[in-house]
């Protein structure tokens, strides 16, 4: 056994051995007989839509006395809760951010916390009694500006697909689950997924450090819906150390939900934390169940998804006939695609919404299909980004060959 200090040490001095959740699953498969011995840090992630994920503002509204305390407040648009310190006459108004706050079908409360990262200028209207008060604020106006998740890094999701013969508004299609089972969405990173690697939570525990969006964080606690088959966490980090590609708005047919990703480095103590490090994709259940009902139908597994060629999406403009008006522009639940510009890879999450809408095939990735009642479903939404949450995994790992994170020194120094 190694303890947590020997393995800050050999960070400190450059001797830790470190990898990715990927580099290390590939290994696996390449029949490596890896020990606790040989590692010291693996880390993992996971990037997609994740309802629970909420913001805690404190925003200078007007001068002191102005007013004496907001009943309702807006950001963007997007509404707000009020409290829960009233801050009576201070000016000063902290204000709850929900993830899935609407401003609108196309703007939520994740755009918003994407925008304030990015330190661009917020509209603030805020309504006092009898009068309305309106300010700008960015960032860098913000005294606290902290996001906080209320269940990421689910274990595991289940898939859904319609079964009935109309199509169903759900947050888990961008235009509607199509009907009788006609396509199916996923979501979770699979073998890269934080407690997949960690399901007892031997290293993953409150007080942990953490990467929510990429700023330095730490684990609360479980969250919310949380059991022992599928487990998932809260944490809490300051918006100011965010990355915008990890986070942002994602539009559903039931309105605009958040993306929010979080890495974590797990310590390799003894052999029971590498035990649980070599589950690969093809082990990892993927249930399948009718959206109406969330009875369960069929199980594929994470190979399914994401063990497939081609996962991000590719743009070809040679086959684009530049119809009137760009339906999969229209689709694009971030805003990552015109045909102008191409694809944005810092805001795609290469969710494939676009390929069915496009009439002319110009976009194309390798889906996948999962397998219910003897059939092939074709897989038309992935509400997870691998890709990015890889790329979450190897930042992580750079911090920690660099230096700039230990266990027992927190999130950074």
């Amino acid at each position: 056994m190694k303890t947590m200090r020997e393995i800050d040490e050999k960070i400190r001095n450059g001797t830790a051995v470190v990898y990715t959740a990927a580099e290390f699953k590939r290994l696996v498969r390449e029949g490596a007989k890896v020990t606790a011995a040989e590692v010291d840090v693996v880390t993992t992630g996971t990037c997609g839509v994740m309802s629970g994920t909420a913001a805690i503002l404190s925003v200078p509204v007007a001068a002191p006395g102005t007013f004496e305390r907001a009943d309702r407040a807006w950001l963007n648009g997007v509404p707000c809760m009020p409290g829960p310190c009233p801050n009576e006459r201070l000016g000063l108004v902290d204000l709850i951010v929900s993830g899935t706050a609407h401003a609108g079908a196309g703007y939520g409360g994740g755009h918003l916390f994407r925008d304030i990262v990015e330190g661009r200028e917020i509209e603030v209207l805020v309504e006092a009694a009898d009068r309305s008060i309106e300010a700008r604020v960015t960032l860098d106006d913000l005294a606290y500006a902290r996001i906080f998740t209320t269940r990421s890094a689910y274990k595991n999701y289940t898939a859904y697909l319609n079964t009935r013969p109309t199509r169903v508004t759900t947050i888990f299609s961008v235009t509607g689950l199509q009907g009788p089972c006609r396509e199916v969405s996923v979501s979770g990173c699979g073998e890269i997924n934080p407690l997949q690697n960690d399901p007892a939570r031997l290293a993953i525990r409150d007080g942990t450090p953490v990467f929510l969006n990429g700023s330095a964080g730490i684990v609360t606690g479980e969250g919310t819906r949380s059991t022992p088959d599928r487990p998932n966490l809260t944490v809490i980090a300051d918006m100011a150390g965010m990355q915008p590609r990890y986070m942002g708005g994602f539009k559903t047919s039931a309105g605009p939900e958040c993306i929010t990703s979080l890495g974590v480095a797990i310590p390799v103590i003894d052999d029971r934390q590498v035990a649980a490090l070599r589950v690969l994709d093809e082990e990892i259940p993927l249930p399948v169940a009718d959206i109406n009902t969330r009875r369960v139908l069929g199980e594929g597994t994470y190979a399914d998804v994401w063990q497939r060629p081609d996962r991000e999406v590719t743009y070809h403009p040679e086959w684009c006939e530049e119809c009137s008006a760009c339906a999969a522009a229209a689709v694009c639940p971030t805003g990552a695609f015109t045909r102008e510009t191409g694809i944005d890879r810092d805001r795609c999450l290469a969710c494939t919404a676009c390929l069915a809408a496009c009439p002319n095939d110009a976009l194309e990735a390798g889906e996948g299909s999962l397998r219910v009642r003897g059939r092939k479903v074709p897989i038309t939404l992935r509400q997870s980004g691998r890709t990015l949450a890889e790329d979450l995994c190897r930042d992580v790992k750079e911090m920690i060959l660099d230096g700039r994170f230990t266990f027992t020194g927190g999130g950074g120094r």
